[in-house]
């Protein structure tokens, strides 16, 4: 989804945002056949990219947690014309969370830094960007994701269990009534996960199940919108479930979509009247205030599914990189009662409108 263009270019000082205005960045337009695997890699020529993993994760007791990673490549539009090394002309961005229920809060860290002296950098072809030690990478059609922060660190495989979804018209995604609101979107849904995570100095094995995002545009938000409410869901049958709607200041939706894949792999496309989030419980914000609400209905087509948090404090502050004050979580998938899938949810917008210049 485009919020994460949002929260990755709100990290530009609002100099920069009116130098990048008259950038042309590449455009996004219906038509465009995504083709892999070169579109596995980064499309530097477009204003922003992100690769975003999210999943369940299970220790060798059982116990479940949530990971994140997110990577974002920001074209910043500065310094293009100038032979210096040190113009910032992309920018590295990248966030990492631990959902732990025995701390019932996120473990989280973020980096940042501009592309070159090896410090931050990205490929061109396949999955691969990083900054500083951190990194996200492919090698074949297997992801890698290798954080180091101050109390915890992750390295774990992710294999897919097929191609690429393609969200909206194949791999078009709107945002908007308006079409020039929209990014090229794909997701790869059930990857089974395998590595490590260190916690507190021990590492321990761990298995799972995760979910990719890879989602690149020049655009951003439409006028009126304040945030967006997003989920990407691994079904227990195999199938997968990505909705998401952009909210205006009053609540009321403003735009709505979802890719649905079925056990069998075939994929359905929904318009925005199919798709409808219900908020059934708030939750607020001990450190900033802002309430979320926590647990959702969310009916998709026919089907109607009960979120619930693994639990309810996964507020991510990340005001040292983007600037952004977001919910991003793990929850789970209730239908009619029992569960039927795990996944993450991610609000935005529900303490101020993401600025971005």
């Amino acid at each position: 989804m485009r919020r994460r263009l949002l929260l990755a270019l709100s990290a530009l000082p609002a100099w920069r945002m009116a130098e990048a205005a008259g950038v042309d960045f590449a455009p996004v337009r219906p038509g465009r056949r995504l083709v892999f695997p070169a579109d596995h890699g980064a499309h530097p020529d477009f204003r922003t990219e992100w690769w975003y993993a999210t999943g369940w994760l299970s220790l060798p007791d059982g116990s479940p947690l949530g990971f994140q990673t997110t990577f974002f490549r920001v074209r910043t539009g500065v310094g293009e014309g100038s032979a210096s090394a040190f113009a910032p002309r992309q920018l590295i961005l990248a966030h990492a969370a631990l959902a732990d229920p025995r701390l019932r809060r996120l473990r989280h860290d973020e980096r940042s830094a501009r592309v070159g002296f090896g410090r931050a950098g990205f490929e061109v072809g396949r999955s691969g960007v990083w900054v500083g030690d951190w990194r996200f990478g492919q090698a074949g059609d297997t992801y890698r994701a290798e954080v180091r922060a101050a109390d915890f660190a992750y390295a774990l495989d992710l294999v897919p269990d097929g191609p690429p979804l393609l969200n909206g018209a194949a791999g078009f995604s709107v945002k908007a009534a308006d079409p020039r609101h929209a990014s090229y979107y794909y997701s790869r849904p059930q990857l089974q996960v395998s590595g490590t995570v260190t916690l507190d100095g021990r590492s321990q094995a761990v298995v799972g199940r995760a979910w990719l995002d890879h989602e690149w545009s020049s655009e951003v938000m439409p006028e009126g919108a304040q945030g967006w409410d997003w989920i990407g869901v691994n079904l227990d049958d195999g199938g997968a479930l990505m909705a998401f709607r952009m909210r205006g200041a009053d609540g009321k939706p403003l735009w709505a979509a979802a890719s649905w894949r079925a056990k069998d792999g075939t994929a359905r496309i929904l318009t925005p009247a199919e798709v409808v989030f219900e908020p059934l419980r708030e939750w607020r914000s001990p450190r900033t205030g802002i309430p979320y609400p926590v647990e959702w209905r969310v009916r998709v087509g026919s089907r109607q599914f009960a979120l619930q948090p693994l639990f309810d404090d996964q507020e991510l502050d990340s005001r040292r990189s983007t600037g952004a004050v977001y919910w991003e979580g793990a929850v789970r998938a209730l239908e009619a009662g029992r569960e039927r899938g795990r996944g993450y949810l991610e609000m935005t917008g529900y303490g101020e409108r993401i600025r971005v210049g």
